[in-house]
């Protein structure tokens, strides 16, 4: 236990403590960002991510050079590296938990591979790296943050949706419905219509194909102003 205790030394103790540091101030970085963005991995679960993955290559090294000197006659096989890739292994069921799987969308991607990169962060840092991972945080942190504000604005992608209308009216008013969608550039992909007898309403389902730079709230208070019009409700639909 004695010479254990002898592998930290003061500068040893510092250093640690140092790359402690260094990687839960850089998982931080990128966890604000993450944050900032409404995401549930966020500021602390990347502090944790990063600061924990330093540690367990940390362990990893004090191990190899803890056993490392012990008698051949012992049979005891060191690697340091397998820590480490259990630790990125392990990372996929954490990053798992982050995505969202929706009926047209799936969300959370961005998320589960920033903490993949933080996991990898934090074991750089451990590893004594430290330039290749603060170089690694900023191009992270252009291309999350920086790039999302320069570049989102010019992406349009196509999303799909399901508009149930229900109204007491005629079907001839999908015409009208028609006209509005067509000025939004919306397109009618299929349209099915339900009748109830006993109250008399009509039900008008419409799938849409449409991009996501359209206001929705603008559109529904279009249709909205028609007459006889009882609700409206809209759904992700899958992507054909």
């Amino acid at each position: 236990m004695t010479e254990f205790w002898q592998i930290f030394d003061k500068t040893l103790l510092f250093e640690e403590l140092g790359k402690l540091l260094l990687a839960a101030t850089l998982g931080a970085i990128i966890g604000y960002e993450r944050e900032k963005h409404g995401q549930a991995a966020g500021f602390r679960t990347n502090i944790i991510v990063a600061t924990s993955s330093c540690l367990l290559m940390i362990l990893s090294f004090l191990i190899v050079e803890r056993f490392g000197g012990e008698p051949s006659t012992i049979s005891l096989r060191l690697d340091p590296a397998r820590i480490p890739s259990y630790a990125v292994a392990g990372m996929g069921f954490l990053g798992a938990g982050a995505i969202i799987k929706g009926k047209g969308s799936v969300r959370g991607l961005t998320t589960a591979a920033s903490l993949w990169l933080v996991n990898a962060i934090g074991l750089t840092v451990g590893a004594g790296a430290y330039l290749l991972a603060i170089i690694t945080t900023v191009i992270s942190i252009i291309f999350l943050y920086v790039f999302r504000l320069i570049f989102r604005p010019s992406f349009v992608r196509e999303t799909y949706r399901i508009l149930t209308i229900t109204c007491t009216c005629p079907v001839e008013q999908l015409e009208k419905i028609k006209a509005i969608l067509v000025n939004y550039n919306v397109e009618i992909q299929n349209a099915d219509f339900f009748y109830d007898i006993e109250k008399t309403i009509y039900t008008i389902k419409l799938r849409l194909r449409m991009t996501d730079d359209i206001s929705v709230e603008k559109l529904v208070e279009n249709i909205l102003v028609l007459e006889n019009i009882k609700s409206i409700i809209w759904e992700e639909a899958p992507v054909p």
